[in-house]
């Protein structure tokens, strides 16, 4: 029987992961700053800040973990203090790190995201590409990255960059798309909506991570979904599997985004630097490495992964839009003036 620290336990992403490990016999303790409702026997759940040295300090001292899964991280949208997302994101893993130092833990799994760009380079990204983050909250998973990388003297990470995780309960910016095709809106994309966006399915990044807690030494994987489809054509799989009187409409581009930055930069929409150049990008990860050595791979495509979060959405909205107290992922992300857009369509 294994026993793991969870940072971001009671989030989105953390909280799957904490349960499936809990499933495969795992003892699991869970640190987040929201608070967790799951209980289990071998659960034990922390409210409380990895930024708190005396707090890791106890917990490492109380349990003996093999390995920190480290997802714990504050979203961009999801705050109006930046430097409380940075301080989160880039001291909390610093803090998570020199923990386990002080207490000889060598292996950490480690989130990351495809944030660390901000535009497409025409192929697959590898993973020795140099990362260029465009907004905050990517340059904050790059400095944690470089964090963890530069300490491999005491611990070995494995770093698991990951596209938009799916699955049923992901809400966020992919609850303003559910909510167009629920209404039967029309659904825009940028130019003609070929261009390919990759995701991954919350349990496909669950066996990753199982997987990289068995890895020897250091290492950056790559993560995502196989026979990535345009935008357009996983939305109108989407919506002819919800029944939606949707229908996928094109804008043009150079309009679009001019739009949407200065919607952002007044503050009036959610969708800042990164979702704006990327929305009209082709954008995939390279999956290779971790195919070969971890034995990795995908079990859903784009649209199977998006119709299972839509249909959640859908048998539960009233209930999710009354939400609070919960993450970023786990509640409807604010429209802003997409509002007005909504209206229109």
């Amino acid at each position: 029987m294994q026993t793991a620290l969870v940072t971001g336990g009671a989030g989105f992403f953390g909280g799957i992961l904490k349960r499936s490990l809990l499933e495969r016999g795992w003892t699991v303790v869970s640190v987040d700053l929201e608070n967790d409702e799951d209980t289990q026997e071998r659960l034990t759940a922390i409210r409380g800040d990895i930024r708190d040295a005396s707090l890791l300090d106890r917990l490492f001292a109380e349990h003996r973990f093999e390995v920190v899964f480290h997802c714990a991280a504050i979203l961009a949208h999801a705050v109006k203090d930046k430097r409380f997302l940075w301080s989160c994101n880039v001291e909390g893993t610093r803090q998570v790190m020199e923990a386990m130092r002080r207490h000889h833990l060598r292996r950490i799994v480690f989130t990351s995201s495809n944030c660390l760009w901000g535009e497409g380079m025409g192929r697959p990204v590898r993973e020795e590409d140099v990362p260029d983050p465009v907004e905050i909250y990517g340059r904050s998973k790059w400095e944690g990255e470089k964090i963890l990388l530069n300490a491999t003297d005491a611990i070995d990470p494995i770093i698991i960059r990951c596209p938009t995780i799916i699955d049923i309960g992901r809400l966020g910016l992919l609850a303003i798309l559910f909510a167009f095709i629920d209404e039967g809106r029309k659904v825009w994309v940028i130019g003609g909506g070929r261009n390919r966006y990759q995701f991954i399915c919350a349990e496909d990044l669950v066996d990753a991570c199982v997987r990289a807690s068995a890895h020897t030494g250091s290492g950056i994987f790559h993560i995502g979904s196989d026979n990535v489809k345009g935008f357009r054509e996983v939305y109108e799989a989407v919506i002819a599997m919800a029944g939606s009187r949707s229908r996928v409409v094109s804008v043009p581009r150079a309009p679009t985004i001019l739009a949407m930055k200065l919607a952002y930069a007044l503050r009036l929409s959610p969708l800042g630097p990164y979702q704006y150049k990327m929305i009209a990008e082709d954008f995939t990860f390279e999956t290779t490495k971790i195919k070969r050595e971890l034995g990795w791979r995908p079990t859903l495509t784009n649209e199977e992964m998006l119709w299972k979060a839509y249909e959640h959405y859908h048998v539960h909205r009233a209930e999710i839009e009354q939400r609070t107290d919960v993450s970023a992922h786990r509640q409807p992300a604010k429209m802003g003036i997409i509002r007005l857009l909504k209206w229109l369509s």
